[in-house]
């Protein structure tokens, strides 16, 4: 496996001709390996021939799509045991790029089939409505005689609470997807709804944005989301509501964000740190804004047809699950020989670049996910071929491998981009005050750890700052003994005249 693709930012070039803009420019993505998405691939390039957005944008709301309609069937064999075969994407692009567009003629079957499944289910309510009134009215009737009598009416009320039986339970809710959840109110759907559901925006800098993700539940939705992608169970106490456990839900996600958007989602630590972030197919495929002549559209309706067909017959197919928890019980999806040694290479590949010194040293969350990546797409390929399938095929394993380099290297490039971002940004914040808060002509390291922005009183991120700083031309460095304010420094920068 050769990761060698150039993922760092080039860093504008200092002139003498004066101070340079703190920009930098992130190195161009690969080529999407459109031929690796198996049975996927005709519709997700009849979208593009349509749209002419870039290819990689109807790639990943096919797959988001995909792993929604089939993670309630199979769990996948990876190298570490049965994993769901939920994906999480993370599509990033600019206004402009058609990600509506793209998404769309996706999800088209599947909006159709929870509006026609909404009607049935008014009917399904109002019988439950009914029969639920005339159980709360039995059982208020009891229950008002209880208190009445004494002894032996007691007695009879227990055994008469006993016939009426349970209460009945309310049909359940056939929406698949939400938009902006909250963990609360995700949670609270699994309870209610279908145990197989999908985090879908075309906006998502409103769910990385909002109540889910502020500084209060931030923490909690991550470890719950992470939980769902492992197939954990998601437990639940709240004062009032009690505790309880749901076991084998489902989540897919895909979420389109602008580059601004993710820029700071992917330079927040607790995002990496946790594990949230590798979890991801990460994306910021090369605009194509510019080049969509009318001319050169292609139409397959063929394509995009057979896609919602196929989709549709999965929405309908019912899912594997226990009839009072609505807990999911999918099968196990094994590999067969050729494909389990597929992705032993590649994981002791992967494994390998993870070294210090390796291409993947930096990476080290993403890298040791791919693997699984690499599995969960090719079992969700299997299950869209074939819902009742059992194995999975050397040549799915080999189509699923191949989307995960290709999304492996994306977040090499992107996570260096990210970093870079996050040093500029400090740079910045180090600039505007030496523009408008310092006073003398030279600085040093210890002038802004003691006295400069609280983002940067510390040595290690205030040297990072002030190299970059230099290196663009703000500041020029100083010979070593300079004598500044009265004191021989052994590093010290001038500000450079005209900046100020």
């Amino acid at each position: 496996m050769n990761m060698n693709t150039a993922l760092h930012p080039r860093e504008t070039a200092f002139s003498p001709e004066g101070p340079q803009p703190l920009v930098g420019e992130i190195t161009p993505g690969k080529d999407y390996p459109v031929e690796h998405l198996g049975p996927l691939r005709d519709a997700v390039e009849a979208v593009q021939g349509k749209v002419q957005a870039p290819i990689a944008i109807p790639a990943a709301s096919a797959l988001a799509v995909a792993s929604l309609a089939v993670q309630g069937f199979a769990n996948v064999e990876t190298l570490g045991g049965p994993r769901p075969v939920s994906l999480y994407a993370l599509t990033i692009a600019k206004s402009g790029e058609r990600k509506t567009s793209c998404d769309g003629p996706f999800m088209t079957a599947l909006r159709d089939h929870e509006k026609v499944k909404a009607k049935a289910q008014r009917e399904v309510m109002q019988h439950w409505e009914n029969e639920h009134a005339l159980w709360k009215g039995k059982r208020d009737g009891i229950l008002l005689e209880a208190k009445r009598g004494k002894g032996e009416k007691k007695t009879e009320a227990q055994a008469d609470l006993n016939a009426i039986g349970p209460e009945p339970a309310a049909p359940p809710s056939y929406e698949r997807t939400v938009s902006e959840p909250t963990f609360e109110g995700l949670t609270r759907l699994f309870a209610t709804g279908q145990p197989s559901l999908g985090i879908f925006s075309d906006e998502g800098g409103q769910f990385l944005g909002g109540h889910a993700m502020n500084s209060e539940n931030r923490q909690k939705t991550l470890a719950a989301l992470n939980d769902l992608w492992q197939g954990n169970p998601i437990r639940r106490t709240r004062q009032g509501d009690g505790a309880y456990t749901l076991f084998d839900r489902r989540l897919a996600i895909h979420l389109m964000v602008q580059p601004t958007v993710a820029r700071s989602f992917m330079a927040d630590p607790m995002a990496v740190d946790t594990g949230f972030l590798p979890r991801f197919l990460i994306c910021e495929p090369n605009s194509t804004i510019g080049t969509r002549l009318h001319a050169n559209t292609r139409q397959d309706e063929l394509a995009l047809r057979n896609f919602s067909k196929r989709l549709r017959a999965i929405l309908e197919t019912p899912m594997p699950m226990d009839p009072d928890t609505r807990s999911l019980e999918p099968r196990s999806l094994s590999l067969t020989p050729e494909a389990h040694a597929l992705l032993v290479g590649f994981a002791d590949a992967i494994e390998t670049a993870q070294a210090p010194g390796g291409e993947l040293e930096n990476v080290t969350g993403f890298a040791s996910k791919a693997a699984e990546q690499a599995a969960r797409i090719a079992g969700v390929f299997t299950l869209w071929h074939d819902l009742d399938a059992q194995h999975v095929l050397a040549r799915n394993m080999a189509d699923g491998i191949a989307l995960a380099q290709f999304y492996l290297s994306e977040a090499v490039r992107l996570s260096s981009a990210s970093k870079f971002s996050r040093e500029i940004s400090l740079a910045e914040t180090l600039r505007r005050w030496l523009l408008e808060n310092w006073d003398h002509a030279e600085i040093t390291v210890r002038d802004v750890v003691r006295l400069g922005p609280n983002s940067l009183r510390e040595s290690p991120k205030a040297k990072a700052a002030l190299g970059i700083l230099e290196q663009h031309g703000w500041i020029a460095p100083l010979p070593e003994g300079t004598v500044v304010r009265g004191i021989a420094r052994a590093k010290a920068w001038s500000i450079v005249k005209g900046v100020r």
